[in-house]
């Protein structure tokens, strides 16, 4: 009997992952001769040799720190992950040599988009983006394609981004639509969250957090009493697995 197809999670570090129990779980009820495993790495030195060594390897999936540094390790880039600048999901081939051909793709703006679109209302023009790694680019990208204006705001000063510090009550009434993509207040720092003015929040604000566990971070619990809507990553965590799903079967 050939042996199952091997499907994983790259990143560190992955204790607060629900990417394996995901998939685990869809194998399972849909009868799929996979495994799904996770992948703790502080670097992607490691990647080439993980793949080259496990020949049944299709597919993998990329968090955070890795979205970016894993681009010069790839093969091939799709259209998206190349405007975006962040890949989370790479499809593993092999040419008639045997050689892995990576290619990297990006699944978390079809995830962020189609989770965040039900949410919004004319007045959500504007967003503040926390936080500038790899999973804010996705971020960025798909409120663009939403006809939402980004900014970036991080701890430190750089061109076309505020600071914390700048996030007055003219800017916070302005943006009504502020995105998480940082991981603070990720488990087990459940007592974390971004520092913005949270008593700037009224109920026209959307607050949208990437993190997903706990599903009500204190993020999302301090915009909630201020009136906002509110919504964490699972959705956007089922989505983007389900299109990283269909991008592992590709012919």
């Amino acid at each position: 009997m050939p042996e199952a197809d091997h499907y994983g999670l790259v990143g560190y570090p992955l204790g607060h992952s629900f990417s394996a129990s995901f998939f685990s779980e869809k194998f399972r009820n849909e009868s799929i001769d996979a495994r799904y495993d996770n992948y703790e790495m502080p670097t992607v030195d490691g990647l080439r040799r993980l793949v080259d060594e496990d020949v049944k390897l299709r597919g993998l999936n990329v968090t955070i720190p890795h979205k970016q540094a894993v681009i010069p390790l790839l093969d091939v880039l799709s259209a998206e992950a190349r405007a975006i600048g962040a890949v989370n999901v790479i499809r593993i081939r092999r040419d008639e040599a045997g050689d892995a051909v990576l290619e990297g793709h990006n699944s978390d703006v079809v995830g962020f988009v189609d989770s965040l679109r039900p949410l919004l209302c004319e007045h959500h023009c504007r967003a503040l983006v926390l936080g500038t790694g790899g999973a804010s680019r996705a971020i960025v990208h798909g409120l663009r394609s939403l006809g939402i204006h980004p900014t970036y705001v991080s701890r430190t000063p750089g061109e076309g981004m505020l600071t914390y510090a700048e996030l007055t009550p003219e800017v916070m009434a302005e943006n009504t639509v502020i995105v998480n993509c940082s991981p603070v207040g990720m488990s087990p720092h459940t007592d974390k969250c971004p520092d913005i003015p949270y008593h700037l929040l009224t109920s026209l604000h959307l607050l949208y957090d990437l993190v997903y566990n706990p599903l009500e971070t204190r993020f999302l619990a301090l915009g909630r009493e201020q009136g906002a809507v509110v919504k964490n990553g699972l959705e956007m965590l089922h989505l983007q697995a389900l299109a990283a799903w269909d991008i592992w079967q590709q012919e």
